[in-house]
């Protein structure tokens, strides 16, 4: 973080300092929620969870070197009390954001790809200068100002993953970065539970762009015209990106996609336009949907002063996005897992089915499917659509976990896939131990944690040629 001091810190947070705090300490180290983590000149934010209350660890972490405590209630150590410590971490980010002149704030938020897109920004944006970006998907009411805090004044970009479970939520965390850069990607279903329409969904993401200054830029999917149709609402100037196939044939694409090529192992390769300039992209990441989630990258790297070859060149080679995302490697045996098991809604599912058709060719091809969350009335039709695309696909075996997700069975085996459903991982992984062939290709998907078990005990467990069975 940049440097405060204590009377700074609680200037902005609107707290009073306590046990015997000094008002001329400086902050100088890291803001830090686990007290493990806190070192040196470092701010302990001390969170009461349900299981463990982070006010208990406030001595520890000023012995480890914590210049004081963030917290609700008095401690056995220097504190700035304050009466919501999520509140007032929010605004010692905002504080930190409005010290810091020559910060570029970029947000991205959609219904599917935002992690693995921040990450492709993140790493452009750091050929520019230095660069701060969400860790994970770590992008809540804690992570988006944990990572705000990361910044300090060499800090150039601060790329931020903005995720929302209800409407109001975008603009509370613009709120606590003002953005300059807002990147929509897309509008699905995703919490649909939450929101209670698409319509309403669309609402939400539009709190991002509507954010905006005048001297700020809104870049938008220009294949998907809830996002396009986001340009009514900011104040900033507009850069749209896509490929044209499905955009408002008025909207003029800044960044653009064309001759985009399947080149065989489920990549893909395209030219890219930005400002007059092409160059030929050639991607190591998965799937057709990266097509979409790299140009929206590029359209930021554009913005922010990259030449079209830099960008084509660093999309090119490989690219490290956060684990469980379209993460595909190859085992000794031969067998390819495409663990793609962070999360689930439909729009994700369907494009990682796709994936898997695009790795798999020529080969079996396995799907282990779960539930996905948080879909509200459309939760049946949207499971059996899911498990109809596999069987559409082409997916010879879908497995399908947990009786929550029944429905991908009813919907996989109308359309033809050998179809099993089990209780649990242990009961799938017990499945794969008898049935997985060397070579064969397998998509591992649900929401959140409900089948991480099985996409770990596939790459870590790799069968031997004769131990697989037909």
């Amino acid at each position: 973080m940049i440097t405060m001091t204590l009377a700074d810190v609680a200037t902005a947070v609107g707290g009073r300092l306590t046990g015997g705090a000094d008002p001329d300490a400086t902050i100088t180290g890291t803001v830090e929620y686990d007290s493990r983590k806190v070192g040196p000149g470092g701010l302990f934010v001390a969170i009461a969870g349900d299981r463990v209350d982070g006010h208990d660890f406030a001595p520890a972490a000023i012995a480890d070197g914590a210049v004081a405590v963030l917290a609700t209630r008095e401690v056995d150590a220097p504190a700035i009390l304050v009466d919501d410590v999520l509140v007032g971490l929010g605004r010692l980010a905002r504080a930190v954001v409005d010290r810091l002149d020559d910060l570029t704030v970029i947000g991205i938020t959609g219904s599917s790809g935002k992690t693995s897109t921040k990450d492709v920004i993140a790493r452009l944006c750091r050929v520019a200068g230095p660069t701060v970006a969400t860790a994970g998907n770590f992008n809540n009411e804690l992570g988006h100002p944990y990572t705000v805090c990361q910044a300090t004044t060499d800090t150039r970009y601060l790329v931020l993953e903005m995720g929302a479970r209800g409407l109001g939520h975008l603009s509370y965390l613009c709120e606590i970065a003002p953005v300059d850069v807002a990147v929509v990607l897309n509008v699905g279903t995703a919490h649909l539970e939450g929101f209670g329409s698409p319509e309403a969904i669309a609402t939400a993401k539009s709190e991002l762009p509507a954010s905006l200054t005048a001297e700020g830029t809104a870049i938008l999917n220009a294949d998907d015209r809830a996002v396009a149709a986001m340009s009514e609402v900011t104040k900033g100037r507009v850069s749209y990106f896509g490929t044209g196939a499905d955009a408002d044939r008025t909207v003029h694409i800044d960044v653009s996609a064309d001759h985009v090529t399947g080149v065989g192992d489920g990549t893909y390769s395209y030219w890219l336009h930005a400002g007059g300039a092409t160059a030929q992209v050639e991607l190591r990441l998965h799937g057709a949907h990266q097509v979409s989630n790299t140009l929206a990258a590029a359209a930021v790297a554009h913005h922010i002063g990259l030449s079209v070859d830099d960008i084509a060149r660093e999309l090119s080679s490989p690219l490290a996005v956060s684990p469980r995302r379209m993460d595909v490697s190859t085992r000794v045996d031969g067998v390819t897992l495409i663990d793609d098991s962070y999360n689930a809604n439909p729009s994700s599912m369907a494009a990682a089915l796709r994936a898997l058709a695009d790795v798999g060719e020529g080969r079996r091809t396995i799907a282990v499917l779960g539930y996905m969350a948080e879909l509200g009335e459309i939760e049946k039709s949207a499971h059996e659509e899911i498990g109809r695309l596999a069987g559409r696909l082409g997916v010879e075996v879908v497995i399908v976990v947990g009786p929550e997700a029944q429905a991908i069975a009813v919907g996989a085996r109308a359309s033809g896939a050998e179809t099993i459903e089990v209780e649990d991982q242990d009961a799938a992984i017990a499945v794969l131990a008898t049935r997985l062939h060397p070579l064969d290709v397998v998509l591992v998907k649900a929401s959140r944690y409900r089948t991480w078990d099985v996409a770990d005990y596939l790459r870590d467990t790799p069968v031997s040629t004769e131990e697989a069975r037909t």
